[in-house]
């Protein structure tokens, strides 16, 4: 059986943390505790997250590939290595423009 855990105390690459799924959204969870979360996401081509928005501020960074990020009705288009914070109570979607990943930091108020 896999281990899903991520090794603490362990030098890991975050591209290498997951792995991307024909026609599927994947997510990983490296750390949720009370006060926020991280979690790392690949999305294959074409998929994405319908309209919706967070309570809280949400840095997100692509780790490779591309995506179309829109928020409050807004598109910007992100490469490996960009990163965009999203705000709080504001709408925001995304969508595959290749596949891509990304990790999500949510810190909470």
């Amino acid at each position: 059986m896999e281990n899903h855990q991520i090794e603490k105390s362990k030098v890991q690459k975050l591209e290498d943390a997951i792995g991307y799924m024909d026609n599927s959204t994947v997510s990983r969870q490296i750390i949720k505790i009370p006060s926020g979360n991280i979690t790392l996401f690949a999305f294959d081509e074409g998929e994405g997250l319908s309209v919706h928005s967070a309570p809280f501020d949400a840095f997100i960074q692509i780790i490779d590939g591309s995506v179309e990020i829109t928020i409050g009705g807004v598109k910007h288009n992100l490469i490996s290595g960009d990163f965009i914070i999203m705000p709080a109570n504001i709408p925001h979607a995304l969508k595959a423009t290749k596949k891509f990943k990304m990790l999500l930091v949510m810190i909470k108020s």
